[in-house]
């Protein structure tokens, strides 16, 4: 009976070794691959629909009206067209005085005068183009300095521009120079002053009459005026007021 009992451990042992050994590493490299495949798989599947949702997306937005380019808006708007502009004759002087400051630091005006244009709101004492002259007396030397806010084909740049430096003499009586505490008075003012002495009916005769301002120094009175000028020029004028442009007094009719 012992002998039987041996002979069966020996057969199943023979057994046991005829079955394929199957070792873990192998197992475990075989569920890595697996999980690996559902992963790839579950890529795929997003993407595919992640692509689907974009197509679908650029399709409806491409229905929309383009919005417009900034840069091209702000081509658009640089090129229109420029407005003219109209100041008064201290407005154009302040802007003036500031570009003169930047030339000669002493500078003293000696003349303000506006260039007349159809358009022009002459009621309300303004003008498109003014000019100031002043002097350097460190410099010995004058120049003119020029607003504009006229548009058109020749006219002048807009802003302020200036001319070439030229001698300038303190005894010279048609440069003399004003201190700017005696500018008190603006144009528009003067323009109501110089209606009421005459300027009123000229307009009424002519209301297309050109007028234009000059402010300077009248060293006989020690005073500075403003001239309205009714014309195109001081000799061809229907008419000259002079205003007080410290006091706004009517000072005289000069012509």
């Amino acid at each position: 009976m012992l002998m039987g009992g041996l002979s069966l451990v020996s057969s199943m042992a023979v057994a046991t070794s005829l079955r394929p050994h199957i070792r873990p590493s192998v197992y475990t490299a075989d569920r890595n691959i697996l999980k690996l495949a559902m992963r790839l798989h579950t890529f795929v599947r997003q993407t595919f629909i992640a692509s689907l949702l974009l197509a679908l997306f650029t399709a409806c937005s491409s229905d929309k009206p383009a919005e417009p380019n900034s840069a091209s808006s702000q081509t658009a708007q640089s090129a229109a067209p420029k407005q003219a502009q109209f100041l008064t004759g201290r407005e154009a002087f302040q802007k003036m005085y500031l570009a003169a400051r930047l030339w000669a630091p002493d500078i003293k005006p000696f003349r303000l005068q506006s260039q007349y244009s159809p358009d022009a709101p002459i009621n309300e004492g303004k003008a498109g183009l003014w000019r100031t002259s002043f002097a350097s007396p460190a410099k010995h030397a004058m120049k003119m300095f020029i607003w504009s806010g006229l548009v058109g084909q020749d006219a002048p740049e807009q802003g302020v521009t200036f001319t070439a430096e030229d001698s300038w003499s303190p005894t010279n009586n048609s440069t003399q120079v004003f201190d700017l505490a005696f500018l008190k008075v603006d144009s528009d003012q003067a323009y109501d002053v110089a209606q009421k002495h005459g300027g009123d009916k000229v307009l009424k005769k002519n209301p297309k009459q050109p007028v234009f301002f000059v402010l300077d120094w009248d060293a006989r009175k020690s005073t500075l005026l403003w001239h309205v000028v009714y014309g195109t020029g001081m000799d061809e004028a229907q008419l000259r007021v002079a205003v007080n442009a410290t006091s706004g007094q009517f000072d005289r009719v000069e012509k």
